[in-house]
């Protein structure tokens, strides 16, 4: 065994040994360390200078309590965390996610997938994530208000905009960025816009930000297609999920020509061959906080079907864009015998690692998440930036910005793909290329 390969192998060994039962953490910090077999192997510098030892623990994990009271009086405790991966590229990055399947193995496969695809942005941002175990789903806004603050009262101690920002993520949207950020400036008494992303365009927000993990997911998918037979004109798409990245992912590849005919919810999907209206569904899911019942109840000529996977549906081009591990190796397959040519990840990690094998088997074109997804922690950059500088850029500057940032990351990946041998990798492309920025980085500053 070589040198770069035992390290891997002790690398993959120690996150075993020292994380028993965090088995997401696991998946994603193997599905980085196999691609790096070429890099290590030509830089033997990682290897003496304990890259590898060290990219694979973050740098602190920080876990509370949350209690708060709710609307009959009763008090409730949840569980509060924020993982601070790495910051050697800059102030920690990543969003809170605020669902009941929130634990620290969870936010330590999210912040680690961050580490690496702030590093593609080129935006000098670090990797984290935070969140809680709080289900905002059928809470009233006092509710939700409550916990936000309680939650902040804590976190408050551990960020600010040079040190940690935060963002949105699952179960985090507007409103929750609003009262968690009012929290904040009552915490702390500063006006300090930069120290969390996601905000109103009114109080220190960015144009695009509510639309940039989905655009820029189509944007990339774009630059996939390119230099193929096939585009996003004609194409038939099918997008999981019917939150805010599904739905701007949706919105942006009608915009270029596609059709949208599918999309889900927890509990089924909804099928329109002529098209999503997709005015109506944002409707129903971002202002009035529906199920997709309702759709197939307003729209007509469609039909909802329950527990079953969209993943049946055909298409030319499938997104997924719900949670981790929603795609999988029949789905995937499924996919492939239907003619699916493009699958891209809009959420972090929705393959599983036997679904990404089908997929390279079955020569479909894939874009790995911290690629393809790296749209919304862009645009947080670019909103950190115009709040450090007290500007407010239009909606077309920011989009134009996401566009270029986007075919950047895919080009950058593209090319180192080629550069280690294995052309068309999107997957190794953008995780060494990820890695070779953060590891300079590390050995540039020493041993921290």
């Amino acid at each position: 065994m070589s040198d770069a390969d035992a390290a891997l192998h002790d690398a993959l060994e120690c996150v075993v040994r020292r994380n028993p039962g965090q088995h997401l953490f696991r998946q994603a910090v193997h599905e980085v360390l196999e691609s790096l077999a070429p890099v290590v192997a030509q830089h033997p510098e990682y290897v003496e200078g304990g890259i590898l030892k060290r990219i694979i623990e973050p740098e602190r994990v920080i876990s509370f309590r949350v209690p708060w009271v709710d609307d009959a009086g009763v008090i409730q405790v949840q569980r509060g965390f924020r993982v601070q991966f790495s910051s050697d590229l800059g102030p920690y990055k990543g969003g809170l996610r605020f669902h009941k399947s929130v634990d620290e193995d969870t936010l330590k496969f999210l912040g680690f997938e961050q580490v690496f695809k702030n590093a593609l942005t080129g935006l000098g941002l670090g990797g984290g994530k935070g969140g809680s175990d709080f289900d905002p789903h059928g809470k009233s806004d006092a509710e939700v208000m409550r916990f936000c603050q309680s939650f902040m009262a804590e976190l408050a101690h551990h960020i600010g905009a040079d040190l940690d920002v935060p963002a949105g993520d699952i179960g985090v949207g507007a409103r929750e960025i609003g009262y968690l950020y009012g929290q904040y400036r009552k915490v702390t008494g500063r006006n300090e816009a930069g120290v969390i992303t996601g905000k109103g365009v009114g109080y220190g927000g960015s144009w695009a930000r509510t639309e940039a993990t989905g655009y820029g997911l189509v944007y990339f998918v774009r630059e996939m297609l390119r230099d193929t037979e096939y585009s996003l004109e004609g194409a038939r798409v099918v997008v999981s999920g019917s939150g805010n990245v599904a739905i701007y992912a949706a919105k942006k590849a009608a915009q270029l020509g596609a059709t949208v005919v599918a999309c889900s919810d927890s509990q089924g999907y909804i099928l329109d061959e002529d098209g999503l209206d997709l005015d109506l569904l944002a409707d129903i899911k971002d202002v009035r906080r529906e199920r997709l019942t309702a759709y197939a109840e307003e729209r007509g000529n469609c039909k909802y079907v329950a527990g079953r996977s969209v993943w049946e549906v055909e298409c030319d081009i499938a997104l997924p864009c719900a949670t981790q591990n929603e795609l999988d190796g029949d789905s995937a397959r499924l996919l492939a015998d239907n003619g699916c040519r493009v699958i891209a990840e809009g959420a972090n990690m929705p393959c599983t690692e036997e679904a990404v094998q089908v997929i390279h088997e079955r020569g479909i074109l894939f874009g790995p998440a911290k690629a393809a997804n790296a749209g919304g922690v862009a645009t947080s950059g670019l909103e950190m930036r115009q709040n450090a500088g007290r500007l407010l850029w239009d909606f077309e500057r920011v989009d134009s910005e996401l566009d270029r940032i986007m075919t950047t990351i895919h080009a950058t990946a593209a090319a180192t793909a080629e550069e280690y041998g294995v052309p068309g990798d999107l997957v190794a492309g953008a995780n060494i290329a990820a890695f070779r920025k953060v590891a300079d980085s590390m050995l540039a500053q020493g041993v921290i």
